[in-house]
């Protein structure tokens, strides 16, 4: 009898369970999409004035949580993302899972936040074999060509957010690495970019922490 009478308050806790996560998960993701825009207001002036492309930009997010999608294309004429992906940093020095250590020193296999110009395509042994150079702008990430920092994909790194699990260390030696997936869009992006202006992509974390550069 007991059990009859414990039955609909277990499924109303339940539901109401799953009605909160929906509900966080929603305002996460709002929040996300708001400080991704923030961000790329801010960058749109820069690529005005120093002559990049102002279609779109490339965004990579550090401070949000690895099994989360942190890798955007920003539309700058629809002013919204247009694509996302998970994207994977460098395993060098004390870096783990759930937080990045950051470098911009020769066989640190860490990552380099800043602001970057996407230079040529290239082959690649991973993922899709493309990848794409790039050249650091600022003393975060100005030895990032010399690093071998590029643009690639790796099969390993999943379409779908795998939250609240992270991406496991391994799969970045400094570069920014997306799924293959992604890797075939931003393909198609740069290959179709006719008014041959370069593509910046910005490497940030939207949350501050203490200094973690080496």
């Amino acid at each position: 009898m007991r059990k009859h009478i414990y039955l609909p308050i277990i499924l109303c806790c339940i539901v109401f369970t799953l009605f909160c996560f929906h509900c966080n998960a929603k305002q996460d993701s709002t929040s996300i999409s708001e400080q991704v825009k923030t961000h790329a207001d801010s960058l749109k002036g820069y690529c005005q004035s120093k002559g990049y492309n102002t279609d779109y930009c490339f965004l990579i997010d550090f401070g949000i949580h690895s099994g989360k999608k942190r890798f955007f294309i920003w539309d700058f004429k629809g002013d919204s993302i247009k694509y996302s992906s998970l994207c994977a940093h460098g395993y060098g020095k004390e870096s783990t899972t759930e937080q990045p250590i950051y470098s911009n020193v020769e066989g640190s296999y860490c990552s380099s936040l800043g602001k970057y110009k996407v230079g040529i395509r290239s082959y690649s042994k991973w993922g899709i074999h493309v990848h794409y150079k790039l050249h650091g702008l600022e003393k975060t990430n100005s030895n990032a060509y010399k690093r071998y920092i590029v643009l690639h994909s790796y099969e390993y790194v999943p379409n779908k957010e795998v939250y609240p699990f992270h991406l496991p260390l391994g799969m970045s030696q400094g570069c920014p690495v997306v799924s293959n997936e992604m890797m075939r869009t931003i393909d198609e992006l740069l290959k179709e970019n006719k008014d041959e202006k370069p593509v910046l992509l910005w490497i940030y974390e939207s949350e501050k922490r203490e200094s973690a550069y080496i």
